[in-house]
């Protein structure tokens, strides 16, 4: 049967652990010194070595060899190594996490070791224990047997009771990085004979993310074709992601503003079968790297790439703008994120290159013209095909937003084909005032004030007009121009001026009676003067 990498190439001695050498130092001279603690906790992150160096300790305390323990040769060594040597016993705390599998562990501590030195307990994933089997542990944990060791492993350690870690002895495992991964994996690609270039090693070690367990699974699922040689085309095929050339020339694309030839590129890139959230966060990466590569002399001692690549993105650098730079890790790092719950990332990504594309200060120019520009729609009849836009409504937009002369705002557009309206005899004018104010953003009190104090006389191309009966009325009409003309336009189809006047009889000067009576006629009261 076939052994995967990971558990074929697990190390045997504390010698061939990668990346973790302050723990090494550690455990190796407790073990020369005979001075091992009673119960430790290995934390950190996946793949680190965490299962693999309790066993390497548990070798050490049990290694019949009498020079460097262990020696990972003799019998108790192998033994450990093949998982039936009778004195290490490994728990998986996630299958295991009651109060009944902690009482049993309590009795057997109490036997003495069968074959070794020493009886070791790894106890794996320990967080997941429950809070009644952390309590049993406690006592045992806290005064083992002179000849027991308790390994504690997790990678979640802020999930373990206070309780717990004062107990024990933390070695914190902290992440391989990728110039030591890249020496591991080339050393066992020459032990079985692959081929491996060093970019493909590189792209590996970069999407392990400190872990040699997942390094050594992509690396093993590389080489389950059978190709004797892997090149770096065939680790991005196998992980859905894009190569350097593929970013810098679309972000070139984004620096000269070609929308439509981005997001073409894009979709042939993404026709191989390239993943999108892979995609997004590679793409987030290469503007790290010319980020970096805009202010650092040496890039080569920060980014993990070729001379030749670097290079490239080093030119992609020089021309662009640290704003444009900053838009585009803000903007795809937004949209990576919103991407973890979409079920339509692509979606998001194209919306991204168009946003890029515009330019900071196009956005907020088209924002603005249409804010300005834009008539107001209300709910009602669809507008008729050609819309008219009267000076009213034109002549404010070109003083309050002046176009700029290198770069206009907007297309000049077609001279307005006028439409037809009813001529004043042909339209019901007290119809149409009931209806303009039976629309429900005309249901107020005032509005209601000013559709009994007021009537519609009058409407012809330009303007219609309203006589009213009072002065307080005329106010409040005069508050509520905008919206009024808004309702005519729309039940009328066009924007025509609302004239206002009053009256014959407001002309003249109003005595005092004449007030009240007007104000009474309005408020539905009866006002009297004293």
């Amino acid at each position: 049967m076939y052994t995967a990498l990971y558990r074929a190439y697990r190390p045997e001695v504390f010698d061939e652990v990668l990346g973790q050498e302050h723990i090494v130092k550690i455990l190796k001279n407790q073990i020369a010194t005979d001075s091992t603690n009673h119960a430790y906790l290995f934390c950190g992150t996946r793949g680190t070595g965490k299962t693999t160096t309790a066993r390497l300790l548990a070798k050490g305390l049990n290694c019949l060899d009498d020079g460097e323990r262990p020696c990972g040769r003799c019998a108790n060594c192998r033994a450990i190594s093949e998982g039936n040597f009778m004195d290490v016993i490994e728990i998986d705390a996630a299958s295991n996490n009651g109060v009944d599998n902690i009482r049993e562990l309590r009795e057997s501590v109490n036997y003495p070791p069968a074959v070794g030195r020493k009886k070791v307990y790894i106890i794996d994933e320990v967080h997941m224990l429950s809070t009644g089997a952390f309590n049993a542990l406690l006592k045992t944990l806290e005064e083992p047997p002179e000849d027991v060791v308790f390994i504690l492993a997790t990678t979640e350690v802020h999930k373990l009771p206070a309780t717990i870690l004062s107990r024990c002895m933390r070695l914190d495992f902290k992440r391989v990085p990728e110039t030591i991964l890249i020496k591991g994996l080339a050393a066992i690609c020459e032990k079985i004979g692959i081929n491996v270039t060093e970019d493909a090693l590189r792209i590996i070690s970069a999407n392990a993310d400190g872990s040699v367990r997942d390094a050594l699974s992509i690396l093993d699922q590389c080489i389950s074709g059978g190709d004797r040689t892997v090149g770096e085309k065939d680790v991005l095929e196998f992980l859905g992601a894009s190569g350097d050339e593929v970013f810098i020339e679309l972000t070139d694309r984004i620096r000269k503003r070609r929308t439509s030839e981005a997001i073409e590129y894009l979709a042939d890139i993404l026709s191989d079968g390239k993943d999108v959230k892979q995609f997004m966060r590679d793409w987030i990466n290469h503007y790290r790297n010319l980020l970096l590569t805009k202010y650092v002399r040496d890039p080569s001692t920060v980014l993990n790439m070729s001379s030749e690549n670097i290079e490239r993105v080093r030119r992609q650098s020089a021309v662009l703008e640290l704003e444009d730079i900053n838009r585009g890790i803000l903007e795809l790092s937004k949209a990576s994120n919103e991407a973890r719950w979409s079920t339509q990332p692509r979606i998001l990504l194209e919306l991204s290159i168009v946003k890029l594309c515009m330019g900071a200060g196009e956005i907020k120019r088209a924002t603005e013209f249409r804010k300005v520009d834009e008539p107001v729609e209300l709910a009602g009849p669809a507008e008729p095909a050609v819309p008219v836009k009267t000076a009213e409504t034109a002549e404010p937009v070109r003083s309050a937003q002046p176009a700029e002369p290198e770069e206009p705002l907007a297309k000049p557009q077609p001279e307005p084909v006028p439409e037809p309206v009813p001529e004043t005899s042909d339209v019901d004018v007290s119809e149409l005032w009931d209806e303009v104010f039976q629309d429900s953003a005309s249901q107020s009190g005032i509005m209601s004030l000013i559709r009994q104090g007021g009537t519609l006389v009058s409407i012809d191309d330009e303007e219609f007009t309203v006589v009213v009966s009072n002065v307080i009325t005329r106010e409040h009409a005069e508050k509520n121009r905008k919206l009024i003309e808004e309702l005519m336009q729309k039940y009328t189809g066009k924007h025509r001026r609302m004239n206002l006047s009053l009256k014959s009889m407001a002309k003249e000067q109003l005595s005092a009676e004449d007030i009240a009576s007007n104000a009474g006629e309005v408020l539905g009261i009866k006002v009297e003067i004293k």
